[in-house]
Order: structure tokens, then sequence, then C-alpha cells
């Protein structure tokens, strides 16, 4: 039946009418389109929005999670009096609890980071907790995070407001308009059918939630979330519960706590969750307001703990048991952004229970990445081409979800693995880096070795925010790979060929490096956006005539693919063989003896100079070779086919060990290119930054006259002063692990925050704490040397001294 007053066609069409879909149409109005169309299989909040606790929180485990979350409070805020609708808002502030030294570490620098934003927040010890909030049992606790600015929000109440504003923007929402199907043409976005009624579009935003992953299924896209059954129970009500109690979030028993007009609210965030319909796999498309039967078997553990925590619970009825579905992604992130499958069609979902906190930012994002076709913010960690086809599969994240909806409460160590879903991808070799103490980690879906075992020790992360357990196979690996020789896995380098006679001039536009046109050469380059932002960070070989190959992270496959595409002539095709070849980085003042010991080719620095490649054999088999190195050392890359692989790995094993190799992980890698003073792009470089922030300027070539992507914004930024720069520090009383420094630290000049910290490490070769990151672009050396600069780590500052070049300078052209 064709529904009444739906235009025939319009300009974007937003599928879901949940808190996610009215945010992304609101945003789209707010910004500027006004064309705008949103279309509810039944009613608005009826698919997981209507049972979402409310919750709302401006601290997240990542800088990128908590700006988004900042954002989305003072959005409801604003929005309330500007279109004049309760949002249901109570800002009764939010007190994260710990029970554990490690728990209590983690809220710590959680609270560090919280800093960067603004973010007004208590540090409470546990008789502070105790004099504040009676009613809780605080003897097991370290302290607690309190965060007055927090609450809770009424689902219904935020999604109407959002449509209000939306509708009032000129947005045109229809419910009871189920969509059945998104329809293409020559791989793009052309409308959907809706009741009946084929309505043409130019964009699609995909915020259908639980249901996105069976929709994109449909039209060949991978969405990769699945429903699991969440619980949480309301209690009778309970006599001299306050009305101002916090929301209690005690991440170590996977419970949190709000009052609910006089009765408490229980959830829960355990750590093995149960699919939901298991039975047929699907969601069913008239799944509104629904709710599974009652599960006390599962939920009861964690009754128990409630318990514990609230002595009063003891004598409280249960008024309310809630069981229902709420989707989660591998990774407990969002997934945002253009899908690679189908231009145009961008998705906004996979909130993992964190919607009414996350929407408004969520809505924003998509809106300004739909608007502009790239996002100038370090979201990667969002953007659902951090991942590949097989994450979507049925049994991958059926599988996963189990586990990751107890990621939320988890702890979110340092270099944490997960367990489920695992072995998808094994190196052809896999057996013998096993025999060899590797100890695994997940890279782009392969078991990569992280860190090779000593001496008979297990070969498992023993998981801490101080000294890491795998400390001393990195001092061996470093040390011995700066002495001698050190075998690196490569393979999950992202690996994209191109050939045609066009094929250079197509990388001269999307590149800001001049190209190589010569067979062998190699070029580091960046791609950027049109704002100048760092897109893409790679190598391109010339490895024939017209034949180029393009070398980029493991995790950034997807996206990088994307971009590329994206920027090419439709008649250009790029070929991904990034599974066709393994690859081996050889390096070390041995590696060029070792490489002549594989090869009867001449590896003398005046036959293969740095940057460049060339084609050998070894033991008959064809190999190309690189000299390249990301650890600062004399190095060679080795692609061979995959099915020759294991041939390779055991030649360079039995000659390597004339020449001490040994076997090296990627945490000896990230500390090895620290040193050389080498960015990592999700890390050091992104969309947020510049290559003249960054200190990457040398790879703008303004020799090339070509309008490459971003030149036109490069210009503008040439000649302005930099709001930030690029900075290296080390901390002047370094052990390792004391502290341990990762990311998202403070930067303080005396007592001002001047920066963050982007990546850190424990340097063995040079026995200091290091640590990259961005400063403002305010302060002279002179000020930076002679004024205090600190690092702050869990709310202690730890005094830290500039460094102006790299802990170790390579100089490849003389090696």
């Amino acid at each position: 039946m064709k529904s009444l007053n739906i235009p025939s066609s319009c300009k974007v069409i937003v599928i879901g009418g949940g808190v996610i879909g009215c945010s992304v149409a609101y945003h789209l109005t707010k910004f500027g389109w006004r064309d705008v169309v949103l279309l509810e299989r039944d009613q608005l909040t009826s698919g997981t929005t209507w049972h979402a606790a409310g919750l709302v929180s401006q601290l997240g485990p990542t800088a990128a999670v908590t700006k988004i979350r900042k954002y989305t409070l003072d959005l409801y805020k604003t929005l309330e009096k500007e279109v004049e609708h309760s949002a249901g808002l109570r800002i009764n502030g939010a007190l994260s609890i710990a029970q554990t030294d490690a728990r209590w570490q983690e809220l710590k620098r959680q609270a560090t980071t919280a800093q960067l934003y603004d973010i007004d927040l208590q540090i409470l010890n546990k008789e502070e907790i105790n004099k504040n909030y009676p009613m809780m049992f605080t003897e097991d606790l370290k302290g607690g995070i309190l965060m007055p600015g927090d609450g809770a929000a009424d689902p219904s109440g935020v999604t109407h407001m959002l449509a209000k504003a939306a509708r009032r923007g000129g947005a045109k929402i229809f419910e009871q308009t189920p969509v059945e199907t998104i329809l293409t043409k020559n791989g793009r976005v052309a409308g959907v059918r809706a009741n009946g009624q084929d309505i043409e579009c130019e964009y699609v935003v995909l915020a259908t939630g639980m249901w996105s992953r069976q929709i994109g299924e449909k039209v060949g896209v991978s969405i990769p979330l699945y429903p699991a059954e969440h619980f949480y129970v309301i209690t009778e009500p309970i006599e001299n519960l306050s009305p101002k109690l916090p929301v209690i979030r005690d991440f170590d028993s996977s419970t949190y706590f709000k009052e609910d007009a006089g009765k408490l609210l229980i959830g829960i965030f355990e750590g093995k969750s149960i699919p939901a319909f298991n039975k047929t796999n699907k969601v069913p498309e008239d799944f509104s307001y629904g709710e599974f039967p009652e599960n006390f078997e599962h939920f009861e553990p964690y009754l128990e703990k409630s318990m514990k925590r609230f002595p009063v619970l003891e004598t409280a009825g249960i008024r309310k048991f809630f069981a229902g579905p709420e989707s989660f992604t591998p990774d407990t992130n969002s997934l945002l952004g253009e899908v690679p499958e189908i231009k145009n069609l961008f998705v906004s979902c996979g909130l993992n229970s964190i919607g009414i906190g996350s929407g408004g930012g969520v809505g924003k994002v998509t809106a300004e990445w739909l608007m502009t076709g790239h996002i100038n913010e370090d979201i990667f960690n969002y953007d659902i081409k951090r991942f590949q086809k097989f994450h979507s599969e049925l049994g991958f994240i059926k599988d996963r979800i189990t586990e990751s909806l107890g990621d939320l409460y988890g702890m979110h160590w340092p270099y944490k693995q997960h367990k489920t879903s695992r072995n998808i991808k094994k190196l052809p070799y896999h057996d013998s880096l096993k025999s060899f103490g590797a100890c695994f980690g997940v890279s782009a879906g392969y078991e990569r070795p992280m860190w090779f075992a000593l001496d008979g020790e297990k070969a498992e992360y023993e998981y801490s925010y101080n000294y890491q357990n795998w400390y001393p196979s990195v001092e061996y690996e470093t040390n011995n790979t700066i002495k001698n020789v050190g075998l690196f896995d490569l393979t999950p380098f992202s690996k994209f060929e191109l050939k045609s006679k066009k094929a250079h001039e197509e990388l001269q536009k999307i590149c800001t490096a001049n190209i190589k046109n010569e067979v062998g050469k190699c070029t580091y380059t960046h791609m950027l956006n049109k704002d100048g932002g760092i897109e893409t960070d790679l190598t391109i070989i010339c490895i024939g005539e017209n034949h180029f190959r393009i070398i980029s992270s493991a995790a950034t496959r997807e996206r990088d693919k994307f971009h590329i595409k994206k920027h090419l002539s439709e008649d250009m095709e790029l070929k991904d063989v990034t599974d066709d070849y393994c690859v081996f980085g050889i390096f070390g003042p041995n590696s060029r003896l070792l490489m002549q010991k594989l090869s009867n080719e001449d590896f003398s620095n005046k036959n293969l100079k740095f940057a460049n490649s060339k084609k050998v054999k070894i033991d008959d088999i064809e190999t190309w070779v690189q000299r390249l190195s990301y650890v600062g050392e004399l190095g060679y890359e080795l692609y061979v086919k995959t099915t020759k692989a294991k041939n390779i790995y055991e030649k360079i094993i039995k000659e390597g060990n004339n020449f001490k190799i040994s076997n090296c992980g990627m945490h000896a890698l990230d500390t090895m290119r620290m040193e050389s003073g080498f960015l990592h792009w999700g890390h050091d470089i992104s969309p947020e930054e510049n290559q003249y922030q960054a200190g990457l300027d040398f790879t703008i070539s303004h020799k090339k006259e070509i309008d490459f992507v971003g030149k036109g914004a490069l210009e503008k930024i040439k000649n302005k002063k930099l709001d930030k720069k690029f900075v290296m520090l080390t901390l002047k009383d370094s052990e390792p692990g004391k502290p341990l420094l990762t990311h998202d630290e403070p930067i303080y000049l005396e007592d001002k925050i001047i920066g963050r910290t982007t990546s850190g490490n424990y340097s063995f070769n040079y026995k200091k704490n290091l640590a990259f990151g961005y400063i403002k672009n305010d302060f002279s050396e002179n000020e930076l040397f002679n004024t205090d600069l600190y690092i702050e780590i869990e709310k202690h500052k730890y005094p830290a001294t500039l460094l102006l070049k790299p802990l170790k300078i390579s100089n490849f052209k003389e090696l």
C-alpha cells in the first residue's frame, strides 16, 4: 500500500526512528541539508531505544568517545530549551567505583584524560563514598570517580525531542513505513522501496540498530553486529532511597544502579552473554517493543553481588524483570561512515547499549561525514571500514558478542586481546612461530606474533597497568636487532596493485609526494582529504612498467582501499593482493650478510640502495626485496607468494642462526619505530592532523604541478601559524612500567595542559620512557627546555624532557 504524503524523491533518506536516526536527521537539517526523509518501520523508539536505561556519561574509555559523549550531554541540555520538549534529564551525577587496584588505576587514567575536555570530576576515597551514600557497602572499595555533570535521560523524551527538532529543520518523518530494500544503480545508492513505493535519493543512512546486519546482507554490505540478550531489573519502592542518588557503576561486579521513581534499577554487563534469536539467527521484522522470557538463573549471580553493594536489596521485592535484545559489535565501538560496498550508503549503528549517552555526538559525526565526504577527527575506532567481510559472518559475530558485551564493564587493559573468534587467519608458518614461543595477537584478522617467550616462560599476556610481563622478551628482541639481526613478520600489511598506462598519473593526483616512476623505486607518501587531513600513510613501489604496489598498515586495509578507489578514475582497477603475499622484515646490522646467504644477488649498498627494490631468487622461489626499515636499522622487506612462504621462513631461520637471528614481535617493532621517530597512522597521525603539524611536510612535493587532493588546503596551511605541533618526550626518571605510558595522557607546561600524548613505550635500548604527542604551538624551544614539563598518568605528574631528535638517528644512505 502506498504511504500518503511521502515524496517520490529527496536528498537523504534515514532508515530507523530510534535515537540515532532522529539525531542524524536533526543534525543534517541543522547543518543545512533540509531535504531529509526519515522512515520508521513501526513507531519511533520501538526497536531498542524504548527499553534503554538512558544513562548519560561524559567520560569514555578513549579520547574520541569522551568527545562524542560530552557533546551529546551538552546538546540535550541546549535542545530541551530550543524546542521546548523535555529530554527527561536528571543530572544526579555518576559514580564509578573500583574494588581492585587495577580498576582504580584504570579509573584514575580515565579521570586524567577527562581533564583534556574540561569534564568536572571528583576523586573520592571509600570513606567519602560511605559518608555521601550511606546505603552502599563500601568496605571493599579502593575509591571512586564522581562526575557531577552526568546522569540519565528519558529515551523516549530524547528521541522525540530530536525528532521535533528535525521536523522544525525541514525533515519529514514517516512512521509505519518499513523499508523493503535499498535500491542501487552502478554501485551507488539510487533510493529505497518502502511500502511498495520507490523513493529516489542521493544518500541513505542506515540507523537500524540490531536489524542493520541483515538489512546490509540483502544488498551485499557487511555490517558486523548481532544482538545479545540484555538484562535489568527494577525493584519495588525502597524506603529512604534518595531521588538524587547518582548512577552507580560497579564495574568489577558487572553491575550498575540507577534510582527510578523511588525504585532501584539494576542492570548488568556480564562477562559471557547469550546471543539472541538463536533459532533463526534473524531479528524478526515485527519485533517492536519486544521482550524475552525472564532468565533468573542467568541474572542471579549479579543480583547477589548487587545485594552486597546495597544490603537493602535483601528485603526488596522485584517489580519488573526485563530481558530484551541489544546489538553489539566485535570491539564494542560504534559503526559509522560510508560503507565500502555501495557509494553514498552510510551507517550509524552498533551503539552497544550506549545509544542515549552517545546519540547526539554520533548523529553529528554522521551528518558531517555524509555532507563533506570525510571527517576531520581521529575516530577510526568508529569507522565501519576498520572491519573486513569475515567480521560479520554469523559464526564469527555470534561467538564474539558473548565476550564483547562484557567488555563494556571489563578491564580496558592496554594491549588486551580477545579470546573469542580467534584463529581466523593463520600464517603458513604459524606452528613454527608457536614452537619458538610466539604469543599471538590479532592484526587485521591474522594471528600475528606480538612477542616471543624466553626460557620456557608461558607465551600468555599477564595484563597490567604497570610492568608488562613481555618486557624481557622485547628487551631481548630489540637489543638483538640492533646488535645482530631480527626477523619480523609483516604479512598483515595491506597490499594493493594498480596496473595501467594511467597508473602513475592517477597516483600523482592523490598522493602528496612525487611518485617515482622507475622500476624498483619506492616512495613514502600520504593521501589527504580536501581539508589537508592525513587520510593514509603508505609506501608506493614501482614493480614494473605501469605497475605499482601500494603498501599501508594492516588495520587500515578496507579504509585505505576505499579512499584510493574513491579518488581513482572509474576505468581504473585497484587489486587487493594482501592475502597473496607473506612479508618478512629482516632488520639489523647483520641483515645484509644474511641476505647474501639467502640469495646469489648482490645486496651491497652500491647495488641496492635505501628505498630501492628488486626481484631476486631464494631457493628458486621468486621474492621481491625492498630495502626499507620501520625500525631504524639496515633492513630488507621480503615479499613472497603465500604458498611458498613456509619454505622461505625455514630458510631464513636456518641461515639466520649463523648470524644470531631472533624472531621478533609487534611490541619490539612498535618500540623501535618510536626510538627512530617514526609516526604511526591511527595513533600519531590521522585526519585530525596535517603534514606540517606532524613534521612530515618532507612528503609534500612542491615540484609537481598536478593539483593533488588537498593541495589547496596545504597552501593555506603553509602560510599560517600552526595551532599545534608534534613532539617527542622522555620521562626524566625512567623505569620500565613506572609509569606505563600509552596515549591520551595530558602534557603540562608547569600547571597548564598544553597537549596530549599519542603513543608511549619503554625503550630498553636507551633506557627511556618515550612518548609522542602534540602540544600547542605557542612556546619556543627555549621555553620548553627551561620550564617544567610534565606528563600526567593516573593523576600523578611525571617530569618530562623534550627531544629535538629521535633517540636513534639512522643515515640509511650510508648503511
